[in-house]
């Protein structure tokens, strides 16, 4: 499998809203790098119950569209993408649901072994994704 279909079927599993088919992507010692918190998430059961359920969670309509030609290595991949949806679910229990529509661009580069997603950094615009949801 290319490391393009390998990617758009990741994302189509987000799109899917389905966390554990979206983690089946994942090596088993997959670091997931989001910019805006800087902290970054280890394992596959970390990752998929932290990082793609709790987004899927909060934003169950959510929409991750690829917006450029990605670029292939041959380690990896890097593509500018869109997401998009409604915050209708909490994101924890102290950051409640805000009802607002988002819509927001970032980039994600990825490193892949062994035909699985073993690094992935999301850079964006937060303060702009923090200000459509009101936080801000």
């Amino acid at each position: 499998m290319s490391y393009e279909t390998l990617i758009r079927d990741y994302m189509q599993a987000w799109n899917d809203h389905n966390p554990q088919a979206a983690g089946e992507f994942l090596a088993e010692d997959v670091t997931f790098y989001d910019a805006s918190i800087g902290t970054p998430l280890e394992g596959r059961a970390n990752v998929r119950d932290n990082g793609i359920a709790l987004f899927i969670g909060a934003v169950p309509d959510v929409k991750w569209e690829m917006t450029s030609s990605p670029i292939v290595g041959p380690d990896g991949i890097a593509y500018q993408w869109r997401f998009s949806g409604t915050n209708t679910g909490a994101w924890d229990e102290n950051t409640p649901a805000t009802g607002k529509a988002f819509a927001f661009e970032g980039a994600t580069f990825i490193r892949i072994k062994n035909g699985k997603i073993a690094y992935q950094g999301d850079y964006y615009d937060a303060l702009n994704f923090h200000k459509q949801l009101g936080w801000l």
